[in-house]
């Protein structure tokens, strides 16, 4: 196996939201150790800032797993050469917006119908892939005996916003109505993502909630990006954190928006949305992370969500940095954060 490949398995709990620009959380907190020492192993790989790319360079820069794995190997004490076991994993395409979407289906071990994930990949609407959340993908339906469908959803700036909203939102409403044809339960589905996959999938329970459409029983929303806006406490506190600053976050946003005017609607600003509109949408579960600048948005949307009457848990974990959630083979937070996500799911399914 190769270096990118073994970085990759390593982030068995989660997806990557992009690669990372330099090392270490600034201000008066500061990363715990284990976080710090995956920020150092970081830095001496020496990526490029971000924002200083084109997305095509910005894509192909070393990545917070390969951090990981290097602190790995230095421990000499860990060699991960295996990915989470499933039953089979498959390429599929399911209908969307502009035709055929690709999907990538990872069914557990055992006998069906299974509960569902769908599952959305950070990356700031421009980097991520299938490839690069197929660890975390791994572990989400191993962890949970679940089906996971992660979606390759349209990529920005080759395809700005609407792009992938109305690709999430497709891919949602097709699987709540044909679950069944790939072994999944549709009464037990549920929507999931990262950063800015995480904006997607509650963005795809409003776009639902307005559309008349089908709800999933539950979202899972990790450091969720729901505003437009660089003002808050977090952006400005967290400024120079890594692997995610505050300079990249108008990087993506320039790249994704068509004006800055789409920011304001809801599909991009979940947090501007209304009690109305909020009430609509299914419970749900919001991890964050102290040093980062969207810590704020998964915060103020977890209070406003709550405050509309939606079921919602919100878990916000010290010391750590955005991406930290697919570090469980070095990082006791992580470890901890995705044993609260796995339990808030098996409570949903099982609510149904």
């Amino acid at each position: 196996m190769n270096r990118r490949k073994l970085a990759l398995s390593v982030m068995a709990a989660c997806a990557l939201c992009g690669p990372p620009s330099l090392a270490r959380a600034d201000g008066a907190r500061k990363a715990n150790q284990q976080m710090q020492t995956v920020l150092d192993a970081l830095q001496k790989l020496a990526p490029k800032p971000i924002e200083t790319l084109p997305p095509a360079r910005a894509r192909d820069q070393p990545s917070a797993a390969d951090a990981v794995l290097q602190v790995i190997q230095d421990k000499g004490t860990v060699a991960p050469d295996k990915l989470p076991a499933v039953g089979k994993v498959e390429f599929r395409t399911i209908p969307g917006p502009e035709g055929p979407l690709p999907v990538r289906v990872y069914t557990p071990k055992g006998d069906g119908p299974f509960p569902v994930i769908v599952y959305f990949h950070g990356g700031g609407w421009v980097l991520g892939s299938l490839d690069m959340s197929d660890a975390t993908c791994r572990g989400l339906a191993d962890v949970n005996s679940a089906l996971v469908v992660s979606v390759d959803y349209r990529r920005a700036p080759e395809h700005k916003y609407p792009a992938a909203t109305e690709d999430a939102y497709a891919a949602l409403e097709y699987l709540l109505d044909h679950a069944q044809e790939l072994g999944g339960d549709p009464l037990r589905v549920a929507v999931a993502g990262e950063s800015a996959g995480a904006n997607l999938a509650t963005v795809a329970c409003l776009m639902a909630a307005q559309r008349g459409g089908k709800q999933p029983v539950h979202q899972v929303l990790v450091y969720p990006v729901t505003n437009y806006a660089f003002e808050s406490r977090s952006h400005r506190e967290n400024a120079n954190a890594r692997p995610l600053d505050e300079a990249m976050m108008p990087w993506f946003f320039g790249h994704y928006l068509r004006t800055p005017a789409d920011g304001e609607s809801v599909f991009v600003s979940p947090l501007r949305a209304s009690s109305a509109q909020l009430k609509k949408l299914p419970p749900a579960t919001i991890v964050t992370a102290e040093l980062d600048p969207v810590h704020d948005d998964g915060t103020e949307y977890a209070a406003k969500l709550a405050e509309a009457g939606v079921d919602t848990a919100h878990e916000n974990y010290e010391g750590v940095t955005h991406e930290f959630f697919g570090m469980g083979l070095v990082l006791d937070e992580a470890k901890a954060a995705n044993a609260f996500v796995a339990k808030r799911l098996r409570d949903a399914f099982q609510a149904k």
